[in-house]
């Protein structure tokens, strides 16, 4: 933290969601895929032998075969529409009649209810890289400013049924967030105890993934990072902010080489009058500080002068 700033978090008031994700019910692919496909073959084959009954002078025992068989065949395959392929990284948010019945995580192949319907949902990290935005700092300039979030959706209900879009939605906070953002810190700051976008952008992204991390905690997605990739002076005004900076460093620079001045005249005077090297009085000391102070300050290297008079001629 610069200065001992503290930084103040300022986060909306999100809703509290009104679903949580839970563990679906399923069983092991393998063996609801078994148990389907014996069925259609048992189906089959029951279909067959009541037809060759049929043909046999039993018709109605064939007939009630071929009904069976073809009952069994049908109810497997509908049976078989329950797998689902699930891959890592990914998760299926299983609802029976618009009812939230669960989630399934656990990858490979999983068998649940057929009369539910399974959307996917991506549970992998994904990064979001917002446009280049154009606002006004806390000083009213206009600035360029854009960033780039880390995020991974860790509750899947509330990405499916909290908000229309999680995706969007978190295209959307992001942008906010940043525009909030901008409007609160000065790109450069003018004081020592003061945040600036430029100087202290480590800090100023902390809290820009804290609110982000408020705002999207509704849709169930957590975010891992957030940092700037564009800050800048609009095009309109950043030549006069350079040479304002320009300025700036002139004046600090300047102010060094005076300070630096002031010590080596103090040191000079000093070791002359201890080593009573001469002996000068007010005047001449003034003269002599001046004289150095023009040659240590100056920007073009002193032409030396030879005295072949006495001190005071």
């Amino acid at each position: 933290m610069t200065s001992g700033t503290e930084l103040h978090i300022d986060t909306p008031d999100m809703p509290e969601p009104r679903v949580r994700e839970t563990a679906a019910h399923s069983i092991p692919g393998g063996l609801a895929l078994l148990l389907t496909f014996l069925g259609t073959l048992a189906g089959a084959g029951v279909t067959a032998v009541g037809a060759v009954l049929a043909g046999n002078d039993s018709v109605a025992a064939g007939v009630l075969l071929i009904i069976g068989g073809g009952l069994v065949f049908l109810v497997s395959l509908f049976m078989m529409s329950g797998l689902n392929m699930v891959a890592p990284g990914e998760a299926r948010v299983v609802q029976f009649f618009g009812r939230y019945s669960g989630t399934i995580r656990k990858d490979g192949l999983r068998w649940v209810n057929p009369l539910t319907t399974r959307v996917k949902i991506s549970t992998r990290v994904r990064n979001h890289e917002t446009a280049v935005l154009k606002v006004n700092d806390a000083h009213g300039n206009p600035i360029e400013l854009a960033g780039v979030i880390v995020w991974k959706v860790e509750d899947t209900a509330q990405a499916s049924f909290e908000v229309d879009d999680f995706v969007e939605f978190v295209s959307t906070q992001t942008e906010s967030a940043l525009r909030h953002i901008a409007i609160e810190y000065p790109y450069d700051a003018h004081g020592e105890d003061e945040l600036s976008l430029r100087e202290d952008a480590e800090e100023i992204t902390e809290k820009l993934a804290v609110e982000l991390t408020a705002r999207v905690q509704a849709a169930g997605v957590r975010i891992i990072e957030a940092r700037f990739t564009h800050l800048a002076y609009a095009p309109e005004i950043a030549s006069a902010m350079l040479q304002r900076q320009q300025a700036g460093a002139v004046v600090a620079a300047r102010q060094t080489i005076v300070d630096g001045a002031c010590g080596m005249v103090e040191s000079a005077l000093a070791r002359i009058t201890e080593s009573q090297m001469v002996e000068l009085d007010e005047e001449r000391k003034a003269a002599m500080v001046s004289n150095l102070l023009v040659v240590l300050c100056g920007n073009h290297t002193p032409q030396p002068v030879l005295n072949t008079g006495s001190l005071y001629q």
